[in-house]
């Protein structure tokens, strides 16, 4: 079929960049179809120190491109391009941006979720600065410091207690005077002593010269403000799967995230695979979404050889 590829993949970071070296080293020739955050999530991150094979810190921008690099030497193709709408028939996938059509015989998802923020100026300012939305990835440097962690779910207890692994003191933000969190997070906070919560308060301003040292808090029901000095803002309020592409086409969680075959990459379309965050709320790290991406791109190389 003429102008049909064997592979696209959509998004640019660990996981579609892995799936990409697996798929052109498997001489599949895929096509990387790079999204509106080429390198995804990792970009906008300073010093990584877990990912394994870098023993110093490597800049999330630097990891992004040497990977890109990798898999641009075995033959991977590039376009800056955001898919606007796509169409699954029985054995073409057809995906549409703006003017232009792509058509593929196997396609790898791996859009990614995007963290949401508090949308506050200073807040995007300091990101990567003391302001982060991951306390696996950025905890670590926040060692003998305060730290406000901002949410009322269970992501924002986890991260929480995580964090008292390392600050000095975690105060939890929440805007209301009781938990989302389920009963089991909210004891194990609670019996921490190393977290303050902070009730029927928001934050209106994140403090700070080129890095975090503290936050103005606002009352939601006085108006009041005060300020409380830390070193370290997490944004914890939950994350947004990049999937909204694909509702009606595939199968999906309450959240939106993709739900693959167990122990597979396999969504419920044949020939469509999903890896990295876009399918995974749980671990949500540059190792894991790399490792789901040479899932799957060793499925679709599996599903092309049977068709």
């Amino acid at each position: 079929m003429e102008g049909v590829r064997d592979i696209i993949i959509l998004g640019s970071g660990p996981a579609g960049l892995t799936a990409a070296i697996y798929a052109a080293r498997a001489d599949l020739k895929p096509l990387v179809i790079e999204g509106t955050q080429p390198g995804g999530q990792l970009t906008i991150t300073t010093d990584v120190e877990n990912y394994p094979g870098f023993e110093q810190p490597v800049m999330g921008p630097e990891l992004m491109d040497v990977m890109k690099r990798q898999a641009a030497r075995f033959g991977t193709e590039f376009e800056f391009e955001s898919i606007d709408r796509v169409e699954f028939g029985d054995s073409v996938k057809t995906l549409h941006a703006g003017g232009k059509t792509y058509r593929c015989r196997a396609l790898v998802i791996s859009t990614g979720a995007t963290a949401r923020w508090l949308d506050l100026p200073s807040e995007e300012r300091l990101k990567g600065h003391g302001v982060s939305a991951c306390a696996t990835c950025d905890g670590f440097f926040f060692k003998e410091q305060v730290i406000v962690v901002v949410g009322g779910g269970d992501t924002a207890l986890e991260e929480a207690t995580f964090l008292t692994k390392f600050g000095s003191k975690v105060f939890v933000v929440h805007r209301r005077d009781e938990l989302r969190a389920s009963k089991a997070m909210q004891e194990r906070a609670f019996k921490n002593p190393k977290i303050e919560f902070i009730w029927n308060s928001a934050v209106s301003e994140v403090i700070g010269d080129g890095k975090v040292a503290g936050v103005r808090l606002k009352d939601v029901a006085t108006g009041k403000e005060r300020t409380l000095d830390c070193g370290g803002l997490f944004v914890a309020i939950g994350h947004t799967p990049n999937t909204s592409l694909f509702k009606g086409l595939l199968t999906m969680d309450e959240n939106g995230y993709l739900i693959v075959e167990p122990g597979t990459s396999r969504t419920n379309v044949a020939g469509v695979f999903a890896a990295g965050d876009v399918a995974d709320h749980v671990y949500r790290q540059a190792v894991t979404a790399a490792g789901m991406g040479c899932m799957a791109a060793l499925d679709a190389e599996r599903f092309l050889a049977g068709h």
